[in-house]
């Protein structure tokens, strides 16, 4: 895709997303006393704008198991992470019912961050380690009220070289608090659909987002004690799935 083209659909979406992302902040304002219902409104948010993003770059989607997700939850879905159409990608898939856990930077983007704010999804303050922890177990407690499901990205920032960066140890203790059952999503062909660069420097790719979710990995049984096995465990097989890359997958879209 061109130089022109790139720039032209990158900057639809910005002002389409924009706006619709402010009609839903205004939307809120009617139910704000009520985070379970703004989280229900702003999942049809997420899947309505995220599938708009990932058609604008010219993604095509080919899903293994799609159903899997609906069949799992509530769960703790973790996906790789090397492009910013992951972060589409994921709001499309998460189900209703399903919260992110979002770095407290994305308050500073316009619109789109400010909606986040307000949807009653939760921020992670990375550099604190004590918030970081005190917002845990928030939202475990939360998760186990009101039944939700969980949408995260355990390495806690895109991978540059497309390969399976080290754990975040977060994840797993919310796996542990909650007891829910954690269910992978590997994605293959982000990055080059939507490669990690400047928006100056920025040209989609037209292809194929591969997706593919696994079985979910039962964690009744995991413990503090045996954290960095668990991560080790998990790591390993994503990383295994990966490296064998997408098989005949159903094509959904």
């Amino acid at each position: 895709m061109s130089f022109i083209e790139t720039q032209l659909r990158y900057w639809f979406a910005f002002l389409v997303t924009s706006v619709v992302s402010m009609l839903f902040f205004s939307a809120l304002l009617f139910i704000l006393p009520w985070r379970y219902g703004r989280i229900l409104a702003c999942n049809f948010f997420g899947k309505t704008i995220g599938r708009f993003n990932m058609w604008v770059t010219g993604a095509q989607l080919s899903v293994d198991n799609r159903e899997g997700v609906a069949r799992s939850q509530p769960a703790i879905y973790i996906s790789n992470h090397t492009s910013t159409l992951d972060i589409w990608m994921g709001m499309w898939l998460c189900p209703y019912g399903g919260v992110g856990l979002a770095k407290k930077e994305l308050i500073l983007v316009p619109f789109f961050g400010w909606l986040y704010w307000l949807s009653g999804h939760p921020f992670i303050d990375r550099s604190n380690r004590e918030r970081a922890i005190a917002t845990l177990e928030d939202l475990s407690a939360f998760v186990r009220k009101y039944n939700l499901s969980t949408w995260i990205w355990p390495e806690g920032t895109r991978s540059r070289s497309g390969e399976l960066g080290p754990f975040k140890k977060g994840m797993f203790h919310l796996a542990i608090a909650t007891g829910l059952p954690v269910v992978p999503v590997l994605v293959w062909g982000a990055q080059d659909i939507w490669p990690i660069k400047k928006v100056w420097a920025l040209r989609f790719q037209k292809g194929t987002l591969h997706l593919k979710v696994m079985e979910p990995i039962d964690t009744s049984a995991w413990a503090v004690e045996s954290l960095d096995q668990h991560i080790q465990d998990t790591e390993h097989l994503m990383r295994e799935a990966l490296a064998r890359g997408p098989a005949t997958l159903e094509r959904a879209g």
